[in-house]
């Protein structure tokens, strides 16, 4: 099935996920949001919010063909 990924700050991975456009993949049927974070070599302790459709989620979220999924790290402010 086919997701796109997007991914913010310090988690931008050429090839993988950009903020500026989402990135096509090819994942199987009932993959997790935390198989897709391991697939994709994201550093899984870097992450604060996942997003699938626009709504928040957590690791265990299973991914849907057609899904929109964007990853955010942590922030700190002043």
């Amino acid at each position: 099935m086919k997701i796109s990924v997007k991914c913010f700050s310090t988690l931008v991975k050429e090839n993988v996920c950009d903020y500026r456009g989402a990135k096509e993949h090819e994942i199987p049927a009932g993959t997790t949001v935390n198989e897709l974070i391991g697939t994709l070599a994201l550093p899984a302790d870097e992450i604060k919010i996942v997003f699938v459709n626009s709504k928040e989620v957590g690791a265990e979220t299973v991914l849907r063909d057609g899904d929109k999924v964007a990853f955010s790290p942590v922030t700190g402010g002043m």
